[in-house]
């Protein structure tokens, strides 16, 4: 056991080193993710994902603690010291009418989170994982620039670009009142970097001034998350779950900066230094509004052998507003539903009996308003099924490991109007280390 632990620890510290070299690059590649904040990810663990994220009525499944920074009041339920780290694949393919489909992967770190019993019935919790990811680079290529005539093969390029992304590093507390009420809560510190640039070009011209602009803002600010659940104990081994979490309207800082530039190609093609900017405003402090959303959910568990839920979500990101300015983003809702199996938990001569055989679905209505080709807005809506498998690892008395893998596949935005469509593949992987530190033991 202390082998495992000690070889698990090391890794996490590598784990940890290689996260804060890997904060800042882009880890996805779509579009969509230039609005807003980009891409949001949820607070959830491979191993509620694969269950479709249900997440707000779920706390210990089966005997295996299990951390869920979605709904902070779970953390009453844990009983070890609990480790989790986790990455991420992703894979998608970009399709839009007319144009070839372009394809795409991204792997990066998912979460680090621990969790530490503070009494029997109490817990602490803090980690890292991500907040919001944006990844993109196009081209709009507008032809007969100059007399507009469909003949006319003078062009204009209109390259776009963006990347960076928020984390989200909290610190929870929850505990058990009357044994069947769970509360807690989470303080969060979100901060990152987000760029956004935009080139205007005109290739066929020779010497042409092009031009550059650049915004970009550095974020840091503090958000509160809360939750409660209920149990109610059908029989000794049967329950069901209501369980409750929200994160609160909150501000964070802001630091934007943009800067307008020109430049030039030379003749073999190449970019020239850029010359002096046109505008160059830097450091300008503002405010980032972010919306309060709401998690309801509940579950159905039979100890050792299965959990069933589902989860209904609703963010007010109609609220979002970035320096003062209202983003036009739309309130976004999600259902999600999925749940756990495992044959025989104690089986000693048949491991696949012991797996957690998991599967769910995912409807999500985005927050994304995106205009289209018709010159109106499109609300962007996502589905997805999820599956996975949580294999269990020889551990020690007090001590119990697993691996979590979770798969997502699915396909988000629409081919109509001139917009583009993802289908997508997510594959995550996590590994649980639960043990009892700072325990003292007697001896005869």
């Amino acid at each position: 056991m202390i082998k495992y632990t000690k070889l698990f620890i090391t890794f996490l510290f590598a784990v940890i080193a290689f996260s804060a070299v890997a904060q800042t690059t882009a880890n996805t590649s779509s579009p969509y993710s230039q609005y807003g904040l980009g891409n949001l990810t949820p607070m959830i663990l491979p191993q509620n994902m694969a269950m479709g994220g249900i997440s707000t009525a779920t706390n210990s499944i089966n005997r295996y603690m299990s951390i869920n920074p979605q709904n902070p009041a779970s953390y009453g339920a844990i009983g070890f010291t609990t480790i989790d780290v986790g990455f991420l694949d992703n894979s998608n393919s970009l399709s839009q009418a007319g144009q070839s489909s372009q394809k795409n992967t991204n792997f990066s770190i998912s979460h680090i989170t621990f969790a530490i019993p503070v009494t029997t019935t109490s817990a602490l919790s803090f980690g890292l994982l991500p907040y919001s990811q944006v990844g993109y680079n196009y081209t709009k290529k507008q032809t007969g620039y100059g007399t507009g005539s469909p003949i006319d093969t003078n062009a204009v390029n209109y390259v776009y670009n963006g990347e960076g992304g928020l984390s989200k590093a909290y610190i929870g507390y929850g505990f058990t009142i009357a044994r069947n009420l769970l509360l807690g809560f989470n303080v969060s510190y979100i901060f990152g970097n987000i760029k956004h640039t935009q080139d205007v070009e005109m290739p066929s011209y020779f010497g042409t001034l092009n031009t550059n602009v650049e915004r970009s803002n550095a974020v840091g600010g503090l958000s509160y998350d809360f939750g409660a659940q209920y149990i109610i104990d059908l029989s000794a081994t049967r329950h069901i779950v209501f369980g409750y979490s929200g994160s609160a309207s909150s501000q964070i800082n802001s630091k934007s900066s943009y800067i307008i530039s020109q430049y030039t190609y030379d003749g073999n093609g190449a970019r020239n230094v850029d010359l002096d900017s046109v505008i160059n405003q830097q450091n300008t402090s503002g405010k980032i509004r972010l919306p309060s959303i709401n998690h309801f959910g509940i579950s159905y568990q039979r100890d050792l052998k299965f959990l069933i839920g589902a989860d209904y979500s609703m963010g007010n990101w109609s609220n979002l507003t970035i320096d003062g300015v209202n983003q036009g983003m739309a309130n976004s809702k999600t259902f999600n539903i999925g749940g756990q199996y495992t044959p025989n938990i104690n089986a000693l001569h048949n491991y696949l009996a012991t797996l957690d055989y998991r599967l769910g679905f995912i409807a999500d209505q985005t927050y994304y308003n995106v205009p289209n080709a018709n010159g109106g807005i499109t609300n962007i809506k996502s589905k997805s099924v999820t599956l996975g498998l949580g294999l269990p690892l020889r551990g020690g008395q007090t001590s119990f490991y697993k691996v979590n893998f979770a798969a997502e596949i699915g396909q988000r935005g629409t081919l109509a109007n001139g917009l583009v469509k993802e289908n997508f593949v997510n594959f995550r992987l996590g590994f649980t280390l639960n043990d009892r530190w700072f325990q003292r033991y007697k001896f005869d």
